[in-house]
């Protein structure tokens, strides 16, 4: 299987399944004399993790990631600074289940990639999905707290704003809330809402989707470049590589389209400090595929879990007809767990095209 791979100077190569004995990545152009801790990066996944509220996924996976290279210990025993050579960090796998999936051997399950994954390859990784397995994104979380250190002053946060069909009052965001319960959410009154509501889908053995967003601030004006190298473009397109992501868009997205050229228009002034001083981001941060300063804010909607206790109809490898109840554990909405990923991906976006704005114009210092 190929396509393993994202990234151009910062590259990012994820390996492993969800049922084998351990996953990872490998992170190759990240530039040396970069310090970071165990803890810094650990952080980042138990923030993944599954098993941390009866919301999510009961597997318990403790998810401790391992640094293997491309790194020298400090003398304090706890900094690790890069070298500029290949970083290979692994995360063991120490709870799977393969019997669960024991039934579903030969059937495809409804809305999972099973059916396409055996019409490509001839063969298919049954225990948990293997390779399309959500498992997978523990490596890329790994990754993206990695990407952080490349850009100096950059910081990537997420929330989710929406699970099923209730949204947030985003007239009270509040980013101190977004770690104080367990749906990553900035509005603290919508978390009851949404406990008793994912109580009942949870109940029902079913699932729901939901919408995560991500704003990274601290973004230096010009990163990307128009046509084919678009910030924005490869922003998309790495949200849109996450497990269950079905619709990604950048700024007001697809709301600009009810807006007029006066409303949408992100008009300018010069700010005090002799700085362009922008009076709207309807934009998201990025004009013509490039960066211009502000933060850049994207936001990706998650079709709900396929795997649920309702029987669903589908055919099986020997193209009968059969009736799949998918047994198990699984998330009543992955939406959740997708908030540290979605943080990560950007991350790696803007990692990547730091470096090669660097390389390109030299106008950037030295991360």
């Amino acid at each position: 299987m190929s396509h393993n791979t994202f990234g151009h100077l910062f590259r990012v190569t994820t390996w492993g399944e969800s049922h084998g004995p351990a996953l990872g990545c490998v992170v190759d152009g990240c530039p040396p004399g970069l310090s970071f801790t165990l803890g810094e990066l650990q952080a980042y996944l138990d923030k993944r993790k599954p098993g941390q509220s009866r919301f999510v996924t009961q597997r318990r996976e403790e998810d401790l990631v391992r640094v293997l290279s491309g790194v020298m210990p400090g003398e304090d025993g706890e900094t690790l600074t890069t070298t500029g050579t290949p970083i290979s960090m692994m995360i063991e796998n120490t709870d799977q289940r393969s019997k669960d999936y024991g039934e579903i051997a030969r059937r495809y399950r409804p809305g999972h990639a099973d059916y396409a994954y055996d019409v490509k390859y001839g063969i298919r990784d049954y225990r948990g999905g293997g390779r399309s397995s959500a498992r997978e994104t523990a490596a890329r979380v790994a990754a993206g707290a990695i990407a952080r250190k490349v850009v100096p002053g950059l910081t990537v946060r997420a929330a989710l704003v929406q699970i099923g069909k209730h949204r947030i009052d985003r007239a009270r965001w509040d980013w101190a809330e977004v770690d104080n319960n367990p749906f990553f959410c900035p509005d603290p009154a919508s978390v009851p809402v949404w406990e008793d509501y994912l109580d009942g889908i949870r109940k029902a053995g079913s699932s729901v989707g939901a919408v995560v967003e991500v704003v990274a601030e601290g973004v230096p004006a010009g990163l990307g470049a128009p046509i084919y190298a678009k910030l924005d473009q490869d922003i998309a397109g790495l949200l849109m590589s996450i497990n269950a992501v079905k619709g990604v868009e950048i700024g007001d997205g697809f709301g600009a389209a009810e807006l007029t050229g006066e409303e949408n228009a992100d008009e300018m002034r010069m700010g005090n400090d002799g700085q362009p001083l922008f009076l709207s981001n309807h934009a998201g941060g990025i004009l013509g595929g490039i960066s211009t300063g502000q933060p850049v804010i994207a936001r990706f909607a998650i079709k709900p879990t396929s795997s649920i206790l309702t029987e669903r109809r589908s055919i099986d490898a020997d193209g009968h007809n059969v009736d799949v109840r998918t047994k198990g554990r699984h998330d009543p909405c992955v939406g959740i767990r997708a908030v540290p990923i979605g943080e990560a991906m950007v991350a790696c976006a803007i990692a990547d095209h730091y470096l090669r704005d660097r390389g390109q114009t030299g106008r950037l210092g030295k991360a």
